[in-house]
Order: C-alpha cells, then structure tokens, then sequence
C-alpha cells in the first residue's frame, strides 16, 4: 500500500494538481486584496461608501450582509475571467504545437517524394 501510495504521489498529474492548486490559493488572496482595496473602494465612490463589506440591511434580528456577496461576486469574476485567458492561452500554444508536429517540412515531403519515386523505379 505504501509502494501504491508512493507512485500516486509521483506521477506528474496528481504534482501539476497540487502545484495548481498552491498557485490558485496564493492568486486568490491577491485578487481579494484587489477587490478589497481598490476595486471595491473606486465603486464606493459611486455609490457613496467607500468600504462594500459594511453594507448590511436587516429583518427584525437577521442581518443580511449583502456588501460581502457583492465582494464575492467581484473576486469570482476577476479569477473566472483570468482563468479563462489563461485557459485560451493554453490552447492556442497546444494548437500550434499540434500543427507543428503534424505538418511535415518542405524538406521531409521532397525526400519521401524521392523514396516513392525510387520505389516505382524498382
């Protein structure tokens, strides 16, 4: 069990999962440093408060804190739509990869040209 556990741990799907997910905790507290405090402030100045977290409005002992929904929704779509560029990115560099590994060279199409040739010839 602990020769399986060792090969699941190594293999290089489960490594590239863990370092996402690293890097997608560390992206997280900086887009909500971004939401916090310079986005949410630059809408305050619309409507009025600087600070979106204390919007709160309340039904008898409930307190609905609707200004941290609005952060949330904020942080969502900025990850959402970097993850997204990130995600076309990819796919273009795979894309080009893909048509430059498929596409045989000028060269490589003469000397098969060649060996078919030959081939006939015999």
């Amino acid at each position: 069990m602990l020769n399986e556990f060792k090969t699941f741990i190594a293999r290089g799907n489960v490594v590239d999962l863990a370092v996402g997910v690293i890097i997608g905790a560390a992206f997280t507290s900086i887009v909500k440093s971004l939401t916090k405090n310079l986005i949410n402030p630059l809408i305050g100045l619309f409507i009025g408060k600087i600070d979106l977290s204390g919007l709160v409005f309340s039904v008898g002992d409930a307190h609905f804190r609707y200004g941290l929904f609005i952060d949330s929704i904020i942080n969502f779509l900025i990850i959402a739509f970097v993850v997204f560029l990130m995600v076309k990115v990819i796919n273009k560099i795979m894309r080009n990869a893909a048509k430059k590994t498929t596409a045989p060279s000028a060269s490589e199409t003469y000397l098969k040209e060649i060996r078919d040739l030959l081939q006939e010839k015999e």
